[in-house]
């Protein structure tokens, strides 16, 4: 049996009060960070794979179904307004994007649509590939990853139960066995955390390492609302000196990036 369908460690869960229940949660979430810690190593060789592939033009590619499907999503929308990068990392789920609210019925039991859905934003061996499936059995995405390996996509995963289908589909493997979950067989709980916990690792260091960020800060953000400008000016007041927030204002919003501010500041301009 998959590790992510064994029984709870916890019985009668319908007997607990509310407080044992999230004590229980609780518990059961302590061990995540633990079992990602463990694949820091697979992880890492991957993202110095992502990111030659990245400086060359390529991009980022998640796919899956479900709550995995929407965990990739998720990750790829957020890239843009915190990186300023568009079109770099795309999330694709089995249903199409209306699967993100609704469950599409069998969408996840078709071996070939994952590579269709792929084929529409021209997906090439310049471009690599991550398929996340807490089952790591899910035919959707493990026929995606066939195809793309045979047409020299890099490809990898993300799953939580060793051994299982979709790790001999890629090149580069990411295991996280975190257990079986609080409730039986509800992957969207740890094997869901640990998932996000990878697909932040990744993405958050491929844009570090493709200079999207400066010391410790998102230079390239996108200013969308009231709270990031105020964030971005505090950026600038605190790499140049300026100590007016209302010129910091000022500057980043004629200049439309922290780090263009921050340039033109330092070579003089107001």
């Amino acid at each position: 049996m998959r590790i992510t369908e064994q029984t709870s460690r916890h019985s009668n869960l319908d007997k607990m009060t509310v407080s044992e229940i999230l004590r229980g949660i609780n518990d059961e979430d302590k061990t995540v960070a633990f079992a990602v810690e463990k694949c820091i190593p697979q992880i890492g060789q991957f993202v110095e794979k992502l990111v030659e592939r990245m400086r060359g033009g390529g991009r980022l590619f998640y796919i899956g179904s479900g709550t995995s499907g929407r965990l990739g999503v998720v990750d790829a929308s957020e890239i843009p307004p915190t990186y300023g990068v568009d079109n770099a990392v795309i999330g694709i789920i089995a249903g199409g994007d209306g699967a993100i609210r609704t469950a599409v019925e069998n969408a996840e039991d078709d071996a070939e649509q994952g590579w269709k859905d792929l084929e529409k934003f021209d997906i090439s061996d310049k471009d690599a590939l991550v398929g996340i499936a807490a089952s790591g059995a899910t035919p959707y995405a493990i026929g995606a990853l066939k195809n793309a390996r045979a047409e020299g996509v890099l490809t990898s995963c993300i799953t939580c139960n060793p051994d299982s289908p979709i790790t001999v589909a890629c090149e580069m493997p990411i295991v996280a066995a975190v257990g079986p979950e609080f409730v039986t067989g509800s992957t969207r709980m740890k094997s869901g955390t640990a998932q996000k916990m990878i697909l932040n690792m990744i993405s958050t260091s491929a844009m570090i390492r493709l200079g999207k960020v400066s010391g410790n800060k998102m230079v390239d953000m996108r200013l969308s609302n009231k709270k990031l400008v105020e964030r971005g000016a505090r950026m600038i007041m605190d790499e140049t000196g300026i100590a007016d927030i209302d010129f910091a204002k000022s500057i980043l919003l004629k200049n439309g990036s922290v780090r263009a501010a921050i340039d033109a500041h330092k070579n003089g301009a107001r």
